[in-house]
């Protein structure tokens, strides 16, 4: 398995617990929107701790970028990336991923689980071919929605924003069940892309497959 050992560029925040990380592109290194790698840090025994990330940039920027969620309540690899400087190294290895754009239909997200979506809206943008695509994103409070301005700057009114724990004028509070995919979808012959915490995960597909999607048109990450 091939190992590229890149440069950490930047490291700008997101949210309070999210940030872009801006990483050096290796000669040759491609990918398709959606698709992740798996990251290590090049400093002792963390160099062993591979993580998958999905890449946020498109493949013509001349830098890599993650959009990565820290996790503070325990030393793991996320806590690590988030005291890293610029400067600092990764090493990024083969690239995979089964979430790719597969045609127009609605994406369903929680919290991190958004950012495979990342790459394919801003290659849908940038193509002009967002079309009708619609994104559900499923959040615990206001400040945990991760590029709240750019999904609305795209999408419009096809970002529907839900808040599990807060309520906030503009915003549903409410989670993602049934009643709520009832409201929310009014084509269920469409592709479906779900990306989120696994029991999530499964609990969507379980649904969408009652109101009549096709599992053929079911995406999620395996």
């Amino acid at each position: 398995m091939e190992e590229h050992v890149v440069k950490i560029l930047s490291i700008e925040p997101v949210t309070h617990n999210v940030n872009h990380y801006k990483i050096e592109k290796p000669a040759g290194y491609s990918f398709i929107p959606g698709q992740a790698t798996e990251v290590a840090i090049n400093k002792g025994t963390w160099k062993h701790e591979r993580r998958p990330f999905t890449f946020t940039s498109l493949n013509e920027w001349d830098h890599l970028e993650f959009t990565i969620k820290s996790y503070s309540d325990h030393d793991g690899v996320t806590n690590q990336l988030r005291q890293l400087k610029a400067g600092d190294e990764l090493l990024l290895h083969d690239v995979w991923g089964a979430i790719q754009y597969k045609g127009e239909g609605t994406f369903i997200a929680g919290g991190a689980g958004v950012t495979p979506f990342i790459a394919i809206f801003r290659q849908l943008h940038k193509d002009h071919k967002l079309g009708n695509n619609k994104l559900i994103f499923s959040n615990k409070e206001y400040r945990d929605i991760i590029l709240r301005d750019e999904f609305t700057t795209m999408l419009g009114k096809n970002f529907i924003n839900t808040l599990t724990q807060e309520k906030k004028p503009g915003y549903d509070n409410h989670k993602i069940d049934e009643q709520y995919l009832k409201q929310k979808v009014d084509d269920f012959s469409r592709q479906f892309y779900i990306c989120g915490p696994d029991p999530m995960v499964k609990d969507v597909q379980g649904i969408l497959q009652k109101l009549g999607a096709a599992d053929n048109l079911i995406t999620i990450e395996v």
